[in-house]
């Protein structure tokens, strides 16, 4: 069982929707490579005009008293992937993305559906996998509209994580070593965590996702330096 590709269709900076690769994405090898990686590093650390990226607060981390309500799941015996839908669709005002790896359908759509009925989505997800992965669903949350970065400066940006409405009334962080791919739900040993009503905790994670974003590089840009 694998993951099939969608139509094709054109989307915004040249990619295509249920290709293998958008244009911008194709394999370059030996100097240019290197040369292309050395520039997306580099122009990621200047990407949010006005916000120059902050150093890293290296300062010790807290322990935070008990709140809300804590949900394990595992896969693959148990539905990580429709749990993680569930969740999605919940979503009153902003989701928040951080992956590793992105090739779920199912986590698309839902992301998809979530923009479209008026739901801030905005996606952060690791360049090299982006670019290793054929059936990457990232082009097409791009094409849909929604705010898809890539994380540049990191060997690997290999958090999984996704917070729900961060700053509301009935936060959720969900984390885990599951990665948003059809793969982690059938055929690996996973875990995730579902934390809700942790408004510190939700905060916390938030920061640390606005931190990357100022490091990250937007889609549209990384296309333009593909070309």
């Amino acid at each position: 069982m694998t993951e099939g590709n969608l139509p094709r269709r054109k989307c915004p900076g040249g990619a295509t929707v249920g290709s293998a690769k958008p244009r911008g994405m194709r394999r370059r090898s030996g100097l240019t490579s290197r040369y292309i990686s050395l520039v997306t590093v580099l122009a990621g650390l200047t990407f949010l005009p006005g916000r120059p990226v902050a150093a890293f607060d290296a300062g010790p981390s807290r322990a935070l008293p008990a709140q809300g309500t804590v949900e394990a799941v595992f896969s693959p015996w148990q539905d990580v992937e429709g749990a993680l839908v569930a969740a999605i669709r919940s979503a009153r005002r902003t989701l928040h993305v951080q992956a590793y790896a992105f090739t779920s359908r199912a986590l698309a759509a839902a992301l998809v559906e979530a923009h479209r009925r008026g739901v801030s989505v905005k996606v952060l997800a690791d360049r090299e996998q982006a670019e290793r992965m054929e059936s990457s669903r990232l082009p097409q949350l791009a094409a849909a509209g929604i705010a898809v970065a890539l994380e540049v400066r990191y060997a690997a940006a290999h958090n999984k994580i996704l917070l729900i409405d961060a700053e509301g009334e009935a936060p959720a962080v969900i984390t885990g070593s599951y990665n948003f791919t059809w793969s982690a739900q059938a055929k690996n040993a996973e875990n995730v965590l579902i934390l809700r009503g942790h408004h510190a905790l939700a905060r916390g994670y938030l920061d640390n996702w606005r931190r990357h974003r100022a490091e990250a590089m937007a889609w549209n840009d990384y296309l333009k330096i593909q070309d």
